[in-house]
């Protein structure tokens, strides 16, 4: 018999780039108009309910997850309105100042034994499919290890010089405004036969995860995802066939695409 599974969504961010100026009033109050400045990106609407909410749904899909656990921020006003009336789902004010630390007090919150398993998903990927979510389940308890969904790189990968004294290298245009940032150039292109986009959710037993994360944090190295923390422990999570649906919801115009695929 397998030991529980539960999900985690940490949600504590703000997730600045995604900030847009007007947000549809909703009869739960979570925004209104004139009130949606600074509000956090996984409250956004999509299809007249927050994002937060569809990701949560998403995992509730499959009845192996006995509970959705959501952390956020201390001072968190919209989590009880957006989550209202989702069956085992349960928010938790414990989110910290990053990802790792916020699923870390998470874990340590939820009580789960070493052996437990959990997920741990993006509150801005409310795109996960049942059958992407079965696919990594699946997978992980038949194998007994850890793995995350991914999907393989198509396009052709360059790599941008570092260049000195140029002013906005790495960011995004902003396609509203018209304005664009000096370019970046090109340094090498990157052979993609190996590369994999990681998705989430990202699956591992609890014991071995939180290990991980408390060595990555001693070390203070950079955590980007669980996974990154499991190989940096030096387990090999296996990379899961995810889905193009299962995009991170980012910029503000992939808010219009999401709704496409919801």
């Amino acid at each position: 018999m397998h030991k529980k599974m539960i999900a985690i969504v940490p949600a504590a961010g703000i997730g600045s780039r995604a900030l847009v100026a007007d947000y549809a009033q909703i009869a739960s109050g979570l925004a209104g108009p004139g009130q949606s400045a600074g509000l956090p990106k996984q409250y956004r609407l999509l299809k007249g309910e927050p994002m937060l909410r569809w990701a949560v749904k998403a995992l509730l899909a499959d009845e192996r997850i006995a509970q959705v656990r959501v952390a956020v921020a201390a001072h968190d006003i919209w989590v009880g309105s957006a989550l209202a009336g989702l069956p085992k789902t349960v928010w938790r004010p414990c989110g910290g100042p990053s990802r790792a630390e916020t699923v870390m007090a998470a874990l340590q919150d939820a009580g789960l034994d070493a052996d437990d398993w959990v997920l741990v998903h993006d509150a801005a990927r409310p795109g996960l499919p049942a059958d992407a979510l079965k696919r990594l389940i699946d997978s992980c308890l038949q194998r007994a290890a850890g793995g995350l969904l991914a999907q393989p790189v198509a396009d052709t990968v360059k790599l941008a010089a570092q260049v000195q004294g140029v002013a906005g290298v790495g960011a995004k245009p902003d396609v509203q405004s018209g304005c664009v940032a000096a370019p970046d150039l090109v340094e090498a292109s990157v052979p993609r036969e190996r590369l994999w986009l990681a998705q989430t959710p990202q699956m591992f037993q609890a014991g071995r995860l939180h290990g991980a994360l408390l060595q990555a944090g001693a070390s203070n190295a950079a955590i980007t995802d669980e996974a990154s923390a499991m190989e940096l422990a030096g387990h090999a999570p296996a990379l899961i066939p995810g889905s193009a649906r299962n995009f991170k919801v980012t910029w503000p115009e992939d808010f219009e695409l999401m709704e496409k695929w919801l």
